[in-house]
């Protein structure tokens, strides 16, 4: 059966329940008169040593409470006590005050006790010898060795201990703190990782879309082939846009799937596939020319992933603010491939509006591959420039 909340370790209850018992102890003893033991032939009635063991045992309820106030008056008691002839029950229970001032009490506090202690303990040993004249009187330091010096030792390795295990346990709070952070923080990297590739997905296509759109509305005089040029560009990149789209929840709906950027698009887009946004980009109006150096190689998953993206970006912000045509350059260094686009640009601010998420997402791509990107005038035009380690050639 389960003790009383009031009895539980820690409690006032559970100091007074000790304090009773260390009373009943005395009077059991005095009731043996297992007192006076220092000096049995002094003529002191035996009620007085009763108000100092009482004395002593309300030291032991206030340990946790009031630790200073409890050494004070367990040690007034003591010495008193002493003075009457010194009984066994009151320097029995006054053990138990060391050791609780030094466990509950200020660390300045069983620094004290420690140095007194040792110091009473030596003193003892010198009394006792000059006292009885012979060797056989340090037993004097002994009895202070028990009695005082050992309790203080034995509270202070239980202090010790103690502080251990609250620095252990603060520690491993902390660590979970810092766990839990780390979740929150790798959270809100992915939601951000997912609102950059869900941009990238949608807002490329609908530019396109919103471009012919345009066109088709604004342009007098379009014939029923040139509607239904612009009208099949919309439709191919409004189907384009929903697949991939489709693609990523799907992968992101299955359970146990990686959180690899580049997990949700490892088929379809890939650096060797801008082909098609090339061909995309000319067939919403932009004159784009294409320059490849050096030699086409396999690309990791990651590098492919994010240098289709730029591209795709690059080229879309092209189509939006720039004059109709642009220049891309694919290099394929040994260690790197380098993407580089520019158009003139209508400095007026004419264009669709933009938010600036392309330009930040792209640097986002290029920064969490240790690579270098640069967006800006150049010449007088509009150069993007990414530069990706693909972790080959030293």
């Amino acid at each position: 059966m389960r003790a009383p909340p009031w009895l539980d370790s820690g409690t006032l209850g559970r100091d007074l329940v000790l304090a009773c018992a260390s009373l009943a102890g005395g009077l059991v003893l005095h009731a043996l008169g297992w007192q006076p033991q220092v000096r049995p032939d002094a003529n002191v009635p035996s009620a007085l040593f009763l108000p100092p063991l009482v004395a002593v045992c309300v030291a032991v309820g206030l340990r946790r409470v009031a630790p200073r106030a409890s050494l004070a008056v367990g040690t007034g008691a003591l010495v008193v006590d002493t003075a009457l002839g010194s009984s066994l029950g009151t320097v029995l229970v006054y053990t138990q005050v060391l050791y609780d001032a030094c466990v509950y009490g200020p660390p300045r506090l069983w620094r004290w006790l420690l140095r007194i202690t040792v110091a009473l303990s030596l003193l003892g040993v010198v009394v006792g010898v000059l006292g009885y004249g012979q060797w056989r009187g340090a037993a004097l330091g002994v009895l202070v060795v028990l009695a005082g010096l050992l309790p203080v030792l034995t509270g202070i390795s239980v202090r010790q201990y103690r502080d251990q295990a609250a620095a252990e346990r603060a520690r491993a709070e902390q660590t979970a703190r810092l766990v839990e952070l780390d979740r929150r923080q790798a959270v809100s990297a992915e939601r951000a990782r997912m609102a950059r590739e869900l941009h990238d997905v949608v807002a490329n296509h609908l530019s396109a879309v919103a471009i012919h759109a345009t066109a088709v509305l604004s342009v007098p005089g379009l014939d029923r082939g040139q509607v239904e040029s612009a009208l099949r560009v919309i439709r191919e990149s409004s189907v384009q846009g929903l697949a991939e789209m489709r693609q990523m929840i799907e992968v992101l709906r299955e359970p146990g799937t990686s959180a690899d950027p580049a997990t949700p698009e490892v088929v379809t887009a890939r650096l060797a596939e801008a082909d098609g946004l090339v061909d995309r980009a000319r067939a919403a109006g932009l004159a784009v020319r294409v320059r490849t150096d050096g030699t086409p190689g396999a690309l990791p998953v990651g590098v492919d992933l994010a240098a289709y993206r730029i591209v795709q970006e690059s080229l879309t912000n092209a189509l939006k603010h720039g004059t109709g045509e642009a220049e891309l350059t694919i290099a394929y260094r040994p260690a790197e491939v380098v993407l580089t686009v520019e158009n003139p640009v209508r400095w007026s601010g004419a264009g669709l509006p933009g938010a600036g998420a392309g330009l930040i997402g792209m640097r986002e791509r290029a920064t969490l591959l240790a690579g270098r990107f640069t967006a800006g005038p150049h010449d007088g035009r509009w150069q993007v420039r990414a530069a990706l380690p693909t972790g080959e050639g030293g």
